[in-house]
């Protein structure tokens, strides 16, 4: 197994986050699995690497050349790749991985969690994406994501697809059962 984290390259302002990307690193090392993650070693992102490190698992980061010195990549991984774009960069890391899990982050953690999970949504992969929800950080987004699904443009089977949970350990043991959903994309103007 090889899980891809989408974080943040700051810690944001409460120590839950650190200790939330400290514990998924800790699990997926203990599990056997490899994370594969954004090549930084700021933030959350060093956090999650290094406390996969330490705990004895492979690190396999992607990080563009243009992100090199501004993401200061990490001296101590498994694996770096560097690539030339953050298509690139993305395209690796949905590659590399068998599922997906966002901790806290910013604009570009959003991004990269709504384009894996619109992939997962059109079925060009069939692995899990989901949240590690950390002190509550993304239950506005689930709000606004339920509201999509009663506004008629998400199916509540693709909105079901994101797996949510508070617990790094529990959140995994998810991902080993996960059975992705079969459904059309498209609603159409009868169904409600």
């Amino acid at each position: 197994m090889k899980i891809c984290v989408f974080c943040g390259s700051s810690a944001g302002f409460r120590p839950d986050y650190h200790e939330a990307a400290v514990a998924l690193g800790r699990a997926i090392a203990e599990r056997g699995a490899s994370l594969v993650y954004g090549g930084s070693k700021v933030g959350l992102m060093g956090a999650v690497a290094d406390a996969a490190l330490m705990a004895g698992g492979e690190v396999i980061g992607v990080l563009p050349t243009a992100l090199r010195d501004k993401e200061i990549a990490h001296p101590g991984l498994t694996q770096l790749h560097i690539v030339n774009s953050m298509h690139e960069r993305k395209q690796m890391m949905a590659d590399l991985s068998t599922g997906f899990v966002a901790l806290p982050g910013g604009l570009g953690t959003l991004e990269e969690l709504f384009e894996i999970w619109t992939w997962a949504q059109l079925g060009y992969h069939r692995k899990p994406v989901g949240l590690l929800d950390v002190a509550g950080f993304y239950d506005k987004l689930e709000g606004f994501l339920d509201h999509t699904v009663e506004a008629g443009f998400v199916r509540a089977e693709h909105r079901d697809m994101l797996v949510v949970d508070e617990d790094p350990v529990s959140l995994l043991d998810r991902y080993e059962t996960y059975q992705p959903v079969a459904v059309a994309k498209w609603i159409g103007p009868t169904e409600r």
